[in-house]
């Protein structure tokens, strides 16, 4: 960029802007900067900051200042970058040094020396690091400031920008006339490119644009734009007030524009048109259309108090801009207050915060803390081993806290325990502001267990990504990349209230899709995992059938989902409300389990009272009061209560109020209405009040904080009983904290038995910051005074007279916070108290603990973290209260409801299907399957989603996995007379639309899960999940290849001793694995898998190979068995693991002989084996035609 003929101002400078200034001879302090951009600035080592006043209000879609910072009073900043992979802002100054902003806030990220002398002049983003180009030098460095490497250039070389043609080719150029291209993976020059065609060598094409010199230029599609200076004969050269505009395709210029400022930069802003962004030296910016009229209104002026701009840039989402000027000041313009620079940018790391400042608290009574924690006085005189004598000793260098803090995280390299783990997933991390979080509060405000959590999935699928990472508890998670798995804090919600775990699990019912029946299977898993998340995909799937949920907007798209365009809040709330009224039709009259088979007899929805409503049901009293005197009163049962907060003036202030008491005025409601009078035949204003007449068991409330007004209704409230709290802290003397509890099985490695995070202490005052609701409350009703709440300390009991009255204690079991994160779009979590008879049936110990569950990370937490409410980033959603004691009247028994019935065959769906076309065989009473039978499994699945994925560098990174649906699952027998004679064989009907039926790997075609044109036996998944279940809990070993899958498409949980996968009995370690085709090759002669796959065949080849395991087992042992195995690799890879195109006919017969064997009993007569399959088929007839009846 030709900077001659710039204003006058700039004449301190050498006449070339990038001249080296000499050490020493710089002021200070700009004798020309204005005294008044000093004012409401602290002057600090590091740079400066200039307060902007709060909050910042800026015009949606018009570009406004949103931030202003000083790197370096009165140095020039040269070059202004968008990191293009992170949220940051670059910025390099005329004496070389650089820093880095984050966010829209502008905090400092780092700051270092990237040239010695020479100005920045250029910067660009990498991937792993950042490059900055001087006059004769090119750095790059680490985002922390670490050099990656130095190239210098030759003598006489006068760089002043670069290009990026590729990943690691770049180009740089100057005021010479070759370009030089390097090379960033050797760091070495490739060649010098002259300014010509390659292919004439020859220029081709100019223009011919101003007659001083080139200023700037951009290109955007087929317009060229450019800027620049008309000499002006002795006068110099002055900035031309046309822009020049060339159509590419054409190579010719257009009508040159005509703007209202001295151009000096200009970009294109892309948005809905090509606008483009003219720039002046003195701050004016003027918006224009590239081949319009430029409007003066599109005017604005960046407040550079005198200074002069020397760079400029816009961010890659253009929603950004930057501004450099001569006063070392930096100016962040956007058209948005929620700015983001990039489309997709990835996690910041930050500079750990001084481990001085954050030392743990130490407990001394404390039995299992480590000694060398305890900080050790020096007791005697005696020198120390570590003290040498002063002339071995070098003196140690004196460096700044800043300096210290961020070496300390440059260097600190963290351990990845998989290569698949996210780099920002580091557990629990919290990234904090490089200059403490009490100067920086808006960065990194959400704790990074708070946050949304992913899963990156590799081509190994879910194999080696480690949950424990995330969870060191024995409780199970689960996985949030299902449609609407917003809800997975709730449901892990129902499934800690010890009745609602019970009460689901003995539920069974002939719907086939009922969300009681679906969470008792969720929470089966749940009981069973160690640890390992679940998923709650089949429960998800009936609840999207679920005419009441879309009605409520309970389902998401998922470009909301992905967006984070759903208000999360409202919606959990909602969810809230229809499980609990859902459950509660689905329960009612269904005392006991009820049998699969006999279920038809119940009648859903009927007036009987569930187990739903007598744990959370109220009966309500409401009452209408006409002005004409007129009152109706109607009886109702409800589930839940809503918060109704005072109602107060913008400018009155907000009064101080107990939970308790508002709680009571939102229960016992009253509230003015216009209501149809019959008394008086039209609408009337009314006065409607509520009234309980029996406290329930669980009180559920919505909070209903769903506007920055209720909102900063519970922060006031929580600052009022906080300063409450410290005064009456002041009051009392000081009490010694009670010792810890002693950690239980959820510390599993004992690494965290130091810590005293998760563990419960007496609360102080500073524990309860943001809180304002009471962990205990008592509630009575009289019928003198109603009904009474007030808060109650947590540890007490009520009286023996206070029971008499009625009176009841209600604690705090659950809080649901909607987490606001700008970035991910918001998440929903759950704290839970977890009681005794869950750790009981996981640990062997009694006890509780608050826990948060956040899908899949669970973590300890204290009791004061579940109820504080930072509504910054913590907003209440959902609380749940338990009356003290109160599952002492359920019965807790859990009697498994599903029986041998389910095996039976039932009626397909489709209505084409014939007893003919029947492929399987069902078992007879006599076969039913016993603890230990062998079972070979195999299923077919179908594609409903494809898979999502992310990469702006042309890589791949799975960030949702493809939905499967089972569309076909078969079980043959595995011993007996009957061997490899399925007995299952079922195609699973879909309501959903299939977009992938994969017919070569599934043999599932189009129509074959349609009911009305399908000729296979078509049922539903319930059906076919519930015999499943049934041979699961019978304690059968399935065999079958790549099991692991199945399971967790079909959403079941088997325990590993269950499995006999033979994907891992013919595998070696850190060897590939071996398809079933491959392995039926070569071990059993068998040609399977020609053209499509079929389950009753690969079911049988894996029994036929586990059965040829064994035997090579009982041969020879471990070693025989791996001796066979490296031979099997050995062979596929000289046939590069492709079966051969031989004849295999001979298998084939053999396979045929067994089955043939198999389809008889072995008897001597052959009557006897026509007799035996006329009546499997028999009974087969039998029992499908009763069940049709």
């Amino acid at each position: 960029m030709n900077f001659d003929g710039l204003d006058a101002g700039m004449g301190e400078y050498p006449p070339s802007l990038h001249g080296t200034l000499e050490a020493g001879m710089e002021p200070s302090m700009d004798p020309h900067l204005n005294p008044n951009l000093l004012q409401g600035v602290e002057l600090d080592p590091e740079g400066l900051a200039v307060t902007v006043p709060e909050p910042v209000h800026l015009m949606e879609g018009m570009f406004s200042e949103l931030h202003s910072v000083v790197s370096e009073v009165g140095i020039p900043v040269t070059a202004t970058h968008f990191d293009l992979q992170e949220e940051m802002l670059w910025m390099g100054n005329h004496r070389g040094h650089v820093t880095s902003f984050f966010g829209p806030t502008m905090g400092r990220h780092s700051s270092f020396q990237a040239h010695a002398a020479d100005d920045i002049r250029h910067i660009q983003s990498l991937e792993t690091g950042v490059l900055f180009l001087s006059k004769s030098n090119l750095k790059c460095h680490t985002r922390g400031g670490l050099v990656m490497f130095d190239y210098p250039m030759e003598d006489g070389a006068d760089m002043h920008s670069l290009l990026m043609t590729d990943n690691n080719t770049l180009l740089m150029g100057g005021l010479q006339n070759y370009a030089v291209e390097v090379d960033l993976n050797t760091v070495q020059e490739t060649q010098k490119i002259t300014l010509r065609d390659l292919r004439s060598f020859k220029t081709e094409h100019e223009f011919d644009a101003f007659s001083g010199s080139l200023s700037d230029f951009d290109v955007h599609g087929n317009l060229l734009a450019a800027c620049g200076f008309s000499s002006r004969g002795l006068n110099g050269l002055a900035c031309d007030r046309f822009l020049m505009v060339y159509d590419l395709r054409m190579m010719r210029a257009v009508t040159p524009l005509q703007v209202h400022v001295d151009p000096l930069f200009l970009r294109f802003i892309p948005t809905y048109t090509s606008r483009l962004a003219i720039i002046s030296q003195t701050g004016q910016c003027q918006f224009c259309e590239p081949t319009g009229l430029a409007n003066v209104a599109d005017i604005f002026h960046v407040n550079t108090v005198g200074q002069l701009l020397m760079s400029f840039d816009v961010s890659s989402s253009k929603q950004a801009l930057a501004f450099g000027d001569s006063g070392g000041c930096v100016h962040l313009w956007s058209d948005a207050p929620e700015v983001s620079f990039n489309d997709y940018s990835r996690e910041t790391e930050f500079a750990l915060p001084c481990l001085v400042d954050t030392l743990p608290q130490l407990d001394w009574n404390h039995d299992l803390l480590p000694i060398s924690l305890i900080p050790m006085p020096l007791t005697s005189t005696e020198p120390l081993l570590s003290d040498w004598p002063s002339a071995l000793a070098t003196p140690s260098p004196s460096h700044s806290v800043e300096l210290i803090r961020f070496s300390f995280s440059a260097l600190m390299v963290p351990y990845k325990i998989k290569d698949v783990e996210l780099d920002y997933d580091n557990y629990n991390q919290v990234p904090e502001s490089p200059i403490g979080r009490d100067e920086e509060p808006h960065l990194y405000m959400v704790p990074k267990k708070y946050r949304k959590v992913t899963i990156k999935y590799s081509k190994l699928g879910l194999e080696d990504f480690d949950f424990k990472h995330y969870n060191r508890t024995l409780f199970a998670g689960l996985e949030p990349h299902i449609p609407n798995a917003y809800c997975n804090c709730m449901i892990q919600v129902l499934y800690f209230l010890e009745p609602i775990r019970c009460l689901v699990q003995n539920h069974l019912c002939q719907k086939e899709f009922c969300l009681a029946c679906e969470l008792g299977f969720l929470f089966h898993m749940l009981d069973l995992s160690r640890g390992d998340p679940c998923q709650a995909s089949n429960f998800l799937r009936a609840f999207r059938t679920i005419p009441e949920a879309s009605a409520l907007g309970l389902i998401l798209a998922d470009s909301d989902e992905q967006t984070g365009k759903a208000r999360l809040g409202r919606l959990i709330q909602s969810w809230n409300r229809f499980i609990l009224t859902q459950l509660h039709q689905e329960t009612q009259e269904q005392e006991g389990p009820q049998a699969y088979r006999g279920a038809s007899s119940s009648s859903l929805g009927s007036s009987g009272e569930s187990a739903i409503g007598k744990l959370f049901g109220c009966e309500v009293e409401n009452s209408s009061l006409c002005r004409c005197g007129k009152e109706t009163v109607r009886s109702s049962l409800t589930l839940l209560f809503t918060m109704h907060y005072s109602e107060q003036s913008s400018q009155e202030k907000t009064k101080e109020y107990d939970f308790a008491e508002i709680l009571k005025k939102s229960i016992c409601l009253e509230q003015s209405t216009q209501a149809w009078c019959e008394n008086c035949e039209k609408y009337q204003p009314t006065v409607q009040t509520r009234n309980i007449r029996c406290l329930p068991d669980v009180l559920v409330i919505n909070c209903e904080v769903n506007s920055a007004k209720e909102a900063e209704f519970w922060k006031v409230q929580a600052e009022y009983a906080f300063n409450k709290a410290k005064k009456k802290e002041a009051m009392e003397p000081p009490k010694p904290k009670e010792p810890p509890p002693m950690p239980t099985e959820w510390c599993l490695d004992g690494e965290e038995a130091a810590s005293m995070e998760g563990f419960t202490f007496d609360t102080q005052a500073e524990d309860l910051r943001h809180v304002w609701i009471p962990l205990t409350l008592k509630m009575s009703i009289s019928k003198s005074q109603g009904l009474e709440v007030s808060s109650w300390p947590e540890g007490e009991e009520l009286s023996a007279a206070e029971e008499a009255d009625g009176a009841s204690l209600y604690d705090l079991v659950v809080t649901v916070p909607h987490v606001l994160d700008a970035r991910t779009g918001g998440n929903l979590v759950a704290h839970i108290k977890v009681g005794e008879t869950y750790h009981q049936r996981k640990e062997g110990v009694t006890h509780q603990q608050w826990y948060l569950f956040n899908d899949f990370l669970i973590e300890p937490i204290d009791k004061a973290e579940a109820a504080q409410f930072d509504v910054s980033w913590k907003v209440p959603a959902i609380l749940y209260y338990a009356k003290r004691n109160y599952h002492t009247k359920y019965d807790l028994r859990i009697k498994n409801p599903i029986d041998a019935s389910v095996l039976l065959t039932e009626a397909s769906l489709a209505r084409k299907q014939r007893k003919s076309h029947a492929t399987f065989i069902p078992l007879m009473v006599t076969e039913m399957p016993q603890a230990g039978d062998l079972v070979g499994l195999d299923a077919e699945f179908v594609t409903l989603n494809q898979c999502h994925h992310a990469g702006c560098d042309g890589t791949k990174s799975t960030i949702k996995p493809s939905q499967m649906s089972v569309a076909r699952i078969t079980c043959v027998r595995g011993q007996g007379p009957n061997e490899g004679v399925p007995f299952i064989d079922d195609y699973i009907s879909t309501q959903e639309q299939v977009v992938d039926y994969l017919t070569q790997y599934s043999g599932i075609k189009p129509g074959d899960l349609d009911a009305k044109i399908s000729s296979k036996h078509l049922t539903t998944l319930k059906s076919t999940y519930l015999k499943l279940r049934f041979l699961i809990d019978t304690g059968v070993r399935f065999v079958g290849h790549g099991l692991q899958k199945d399971f967790r498409v079909i959403n079941l949980l088997v325990l590993k001793d269950q499995v006999i996968d033979t994907v891992y009995l013919f595998h070696l370690p850190r060897k590939r694995m071996i398809s079933l085709r491959f392995l039926a090759w070569y071990f059993l002669d068998l040609n399977i898998q020609g053209e499509t796959h079929d389950s009753i065949e690969d079911a049988r080849t894996a029994l036929q190979l586990y059965r040829k395991f064994l035997e090579l087992s009982r041969g020879g042992g471990t070693d025989e068995v791996r001796k066979v195995l490296k031979g099997l690799y050995e062979k596929g890879r000289q046939l590069d693991w492709k079966v051969p195109d031989s004849d295999t006919g001979d298998g084939q017969e053999k396979l045929d002989e067994s089955l043939d064997a198999a389809l008889h009993c072995e008897h001597e007569a052959a009557d006897g084996q026509r007799n035996v399959l006329s009546q499997l088929h028999f009974e087969y007839e039998a029992t499908a035609s009763s069940r049709l009846t």
